[in-house]
């Protein structure tokens, strides 16, 4: 149970800060892959607040996430962070008025059952 509550954290830690780092996106803007643009659209990125709550969240979370594996097997937690996945999908669509089509939702519910079925095992 312990390592399981472990593998939630490490998931959650991701799933904010990925919508920590797609909040600080927002507020950057596009970004464009040109030479002559790329290092102030690199300076402006890493100096968003939003985005380096972001990394800090990843990097704690990777180390959960290396606690984790040193007590279970990688067959058994990997499949764990597809909570993620699912996560992300609704709370994109809460926070940032993202669409969810059929096919997500479908793809959601596959997720879960795969999850249900390894944690199960």
């Amino acid at each position: 149970m312990k390592s399981l509550l472990l593998i939630f954290v490490s998931v959650i830690l991701g799933v904010v800060g990925q919508l920590s780092m797609k909040q600080g996106m927002l507020k950057v803007g596009y970004v464009s892959l040109e030479l002559t643009k790329l290092s102030s659209s690199f300076f402006h990125i890493i100096t968003t607040p939003f985005v380096l709550l972001g990394l800090f969240l990843y990097v704690v979370s990777a180390m959960f996430w290396l606690v984790v594996l040193s007590r279970v097997d990688l067959s058994y937690a990997y499949p764990m962070i597809s909570i993620g996945y699912v996560l992300i999908v609704f709370l994109s669509w809460m926070l940032f008025h993202e669409h969810i089509s059929s096919g997500k939702v479908l793809g959601i519910l596959l997720i879960c059952s795969g999850v249900f079925l390894v944690a199960r095992s």
